[in-house]
């Protein structure tokens, strides 16, 4: 777990620097509908960047978030990545095809661990070829608990190598979060090009302003409210100017 940032120490930025770094996550596997639409009409009145829905969902989502800014985003072979290359791109075309902009995969963690790393390249560009025909975006997930320090940098060469957009540390269900040393050797070793997105168990601003200092730029979390709700109060505390906070950001009701 991340330790924690100190926000007095972050005076410049404004509620957009933050906002615009969270995914809301609607992934569980007991959300009803209704649950999805809060979930769509919280990413809309906060502003953020994305929110991530099951595929089975991906169609509601799309048409209720056109017109809000925010990008849908969903999952191919999730959350463990064994699925075969033909699967996970079939389900990532099925989601372009119905409006998806963003997608999250997980490395083929079995591959990884038996050094197939020809087979993982292979996957991800081709994963990656088939967001950018459509203007979409990849992400993909190390999963880094299962991962060795020496197979953790080979994935980050990988990325490095294909078109792969995100690198990601982990996913909510395996056997570790996030951490600040993950992402400071991922973005170290990943370039300026591939861009960093920390999950599994981010909670806070404070851990949201620490994974910004180690380079992440996206945050999937459930959070969302609680974080953007304490970034508010701070930016508040500080005598913000008047357009530093979006006039609809304020808690939905109930």
């Amino acid at each position: 777990m991340a330790s924690p940032a100190e926000p007095g120490e972050q005076p410049q930025l404004d509620y957009p620097d933050i906002a615009k770094m969270m995914e809301h996550s609607v992934l569980r596997p007991e959300l009803s509908e209704e649950d999805v639409r809060a979930g769509c009409d919280l990413a809309r009145q906060y502003g953020i960047a994305a929110i991530c829905v099951r595929p089975c969902d991906a169609d509601l989502a799309v048409r209720w978030m056109e017109g809000s800014g925010v990008a849908v985003g969903s999952v191919a072979g999730y959350p463990f990545g064994s699925s075969t290359t033909s699967v996970k791109l079939y389900e990532t075309r099925d989601l372009l095809r119905r409006g998806v902009k963003e997608i999250d995969t997980v490395l083929n963690i079995g591959k990884m661990i038996s050094r197939q790393f020809q087979y993982i390249e292979t996957e991800l560009d081709q994963m990656a070829q088939a967001c950018h025909e459509q203007g979409a975006i990849l992400k993909v997930a190390f999963e880094n608990g299962y991962l060795t320090e020496d197979l953790k940098t080979i994935a980050c060469r990988i990325v490095k190598r294909t078109g792969v957009d995100y690198a990601r540390t982990s996913t909510p269900y395996g056997p570790s979060g996030y951490s600040l040393d993950d992402l400071r050797l991922m973005r170290r070793l990943c370039g300026e090009r591939v861009k960093l997105k920390a999950s599994g168990g981010v909670r806070t601003l404070n851990e949201v302003l620490a994974i910004r200092d180690a380079g992440g730029t996206r945050v999937g979390t459930v959070a969302t409210v609680e974080i953007l709700e304490e970034w508010k109060a701070l930016l508040a505390a500080r005598a913000p100017s008047p357009d530093a906070m979006p006039p609809d950001a304020a808690a939905p009701a109930g």
